[in-house]
């Protein structure tokens, strides 16, 4: 029994070895980057080393599959005469022929060692990594890393035969793992993860925020004939004219040629709607810069623009330079969440 010892350790650390390139195999292709960057850019070498490994996913795949195949034709090979062993022992009280308990003993061999490598050495770690993909793979890639690089010569020649293999389908090979979605993808899985009571997408806003990102400026700009607008050098009186008129808080302000540049919001003059400044322009430093949009530009990128200047509205403009029209900060945001009542806006 002693003499066969070893060898059934052999399959207990073979099996071992083989679940764990399998584990890292799946942990390389399945884990999300969302999950992984945060704690690199925080500094986890853990993370670091899976981030390095899923941007050279072929070598890691390369390294994997040589681990398995490996361990796959060592495991038999070791484990066989132990276990063949075990059972010709089982059976050498019947009066089968040595022949037949032979057979009997390849074949339980052959069997058994099947099972567990299909169970241990490939299912329960292939399922584990699927489970739970940025934890397996914190722990696993960072070692494949280091035994990538032992084998680096090797793995080299593996991946420029595959590489020009699939190059002969008209395929341009890819060593990048992507865990990305389209929009379209996203926009299914929402739909159905609300159809099925996973995700709660209260008010739609879920939906909305994926309708968002695809529109663009073209579908909510208000065209400047529908605009009321303030003079060049307009009054506080005329701004209370036309605020007692229309009833809006920003107005833009009219400039040389057809294109504003320029817009007051009401706030911003309160200050001179008395005394003998009514009639007086209104200061140059009073007026807010209208932001640019470039007709046609995505409604997530003109939402940015307005952001980033602190605007309230920005002029829309053609690829001919002229401005066709204006968007509204709360137009965006009504396209985002729903409608908003504004009470500055009228």
């Amino acid at each position: 029994m002693n003499e066969y010892l070893p060898g059934l350790v052999s399959l207990v650390v073979l099996l071992a070895v083989n679940a764990f390139f399998v584990g890292a195999e799946f942990a390389v292709i399945s884990a999300r980057r969302s999950q992984i960057e945060p704690r690199a850019a925080a500094g986890d070498k853990a993370a670091k080393t899976t981030l390095w490994a899923m941007g050279h996913a072929t070598s890691m795949l390369a390294a994997t599959q040589l681990g398995i195949t490996i361990c796959s034709l060592v495991i038999l090979n070791v484990s066989e005469p132990a276990i063949h062993h075990l059972v010709v022992a089982a059976l050498g009280w019947t009066e089968l022929s040595p022949q037949m308990v032979t057979g009997i003993g390849f074949a339980v061999a052959l069997v058994l060692v099947t099972f567990l490598h299909v169970i241990f050495g490939e299912m329960v770690p292939k399922n584990l990594a699927f489970s739970m993909p940025d934890r397996a793979a914190l722990l696993l890639v960072p070692p494949l890393v280091a035994v990538s690089r032992i084998v680096t010569p090797l793995i080299a020649v593996l991946k420029w035969t595959a590489n020009h293999f699939v190059k002969l389908f008209g395929i341009e090979p890819k060593d990048e793992a992507e865990s990305a979605f389209t929009l379209d993808q996203v926009a299914v899985i929402v739909d159905e993860s609300t159809r099925e009571g996973t995700l709660v997408d209260e008010g739609g806003t879920l939906s909305a925020a994926l309708e968002f990102t695809a529109k663009q400026v073209d579908a909510i700009t208000v065209p400047l004939g529908e605009l009321v607008r303030l003079p060049a050098k307009p009054t506080p009186r005329d701004v209370r004219r036309v605020v007692a008129e229309s009833g809006y808080s920003r107005y833009l302000v009219e400039d040389e040629g057809d294109s504003p540049t320029r817009y007051l919001h009401i706030k911003d003059v309160i200050d001179l709607a008395a005394g003998a400044v009514l009639d007086e322009p209104v200061p140059l430093e009073r007026f807010r810069e209208l932001p640019v949009v470039e007709l046609g530009a995505d409604l997530d990128d003109a939402f940015a623009i307005i952001r980033a200047q602190h605007a309230h509205l920005a002029r829309v403009r053609a690829t001919d330079g002229t401005t066709i029209g204006v968007l509204f900060l709360e137009d965006l945001i009504e396209e985002l969440v729903g409608e908003v009542e504004d009470a500055t806006s009228k």
